[in-house]
């Protein structure tokens, strides 16, 4: 098991204050209550792997893009050569959260969006077509995303992309992989930690929250709480779908 890093690049994340013009009962993203909670009290990151869990709608993608937006990465996936991007709305919460740093300084970072890899995949091959840009997909392993399947160019950007001494964000991966390949994501994240890297990643998947010494956090109608694996909803109903499938569909589709 790779050891945890001395000192994580992110202690902690809080929400300095709603401003003036977003009071509580304003809507999006101020009137998630996972996000009034990090007004409240800062949220306390892993030195190694920090997942937030929740279901749809509860926050937990929204507060990972806010804090990519904080640490200076592009919202859209990217890191630091692509600050700046996006939307107003989805910068917003980020422009007012505080990041509390440890003592090291991350050599790189990057943040993962699923939802975003296709508009990526196309910047990069644009970047690779303008004049002196040639080079641009060389830290993506050297062949465009956009010639491999969903799966493949997430774990090319993991593989080639992902380096030492990293912060990296990701926000459900799991959607482009299957289960063989989050095995590997696993294991690739294993290499990472014990190479000094800190990883905050927004998930539904059990197979990734089961790595090793992780702090789990559940974003929910009540906020932020740590959960253990065993009480996460989507490890309870995967249990219950593979102790029971034919029991669990017959209580499901009432056959």
């Amino acid at each position: 098991m790779p050891p945890p890093a001395t000192e994580p690049f992110l202690r902690a994340v809080r929400l300095r204050e709603f401003p003036a013009e977003q009071p509580t009962s304003a809507g999006f993203p101020w009137s998630i209550p996972a996000v009034r909670a990090l007004h409240e009290a800062p949220l306390a990151l892993h030195p190694r792997c920090t997942f937030l869990v929740g279901a749809n709608g509860s926050g937990k993608s929204t507060i990972l893009e806010a804090i990519a937006v904080a640490a200076g990465l592009g919202v859209g996936s990217g890191g630091r050569n692509f600050a700046g991007d996006g939307r107003a709305d989805e910068r917003s919460l980020g422009e007012e959260l505080t990041l509390v740093r440890g003592a090291r300084r991350p050599k790189t970072d990057f943040f993962l969006r699923a939802e975003a890899m296709l508009g990526f995949a196309t910047r990069l091959d644009e970047m690779e077509r303008e004049p002196f840009g040639s080079g641009a997909l060389d830290a993506y392993g050297g062949r465009s995303l956009h010639e491999q399947s969903h799966g493949e160019s997430f774990l090319s950007v993991i593989n080639h992309r992902l380096g030492p001494n990293g912060l990296y964000l990701l926000d459900e991966p799991e959607s482009a992989l299957s289960p063989q390949s989050l095995l590997a994501l696993l294991a690739r994240m294993a290499d990472l930690v014990a190479a000094g890297c800190q990883f905050i990643v927004a998930t539904h998947a059990p197979i990734l929250l089961a790595f090793p010494d992780a702090q789990i956090v559940e974003v929910s109608e009540d906020g932020l709480a740590p959960i253990t694996f065993d009480d996460v909803e989507a490890v309870r109903l995967t249990r219950l779908v593979l102790d029971d499938p034919a029991g669990m569909m017959r209580r499901l589709l009432d056959t």
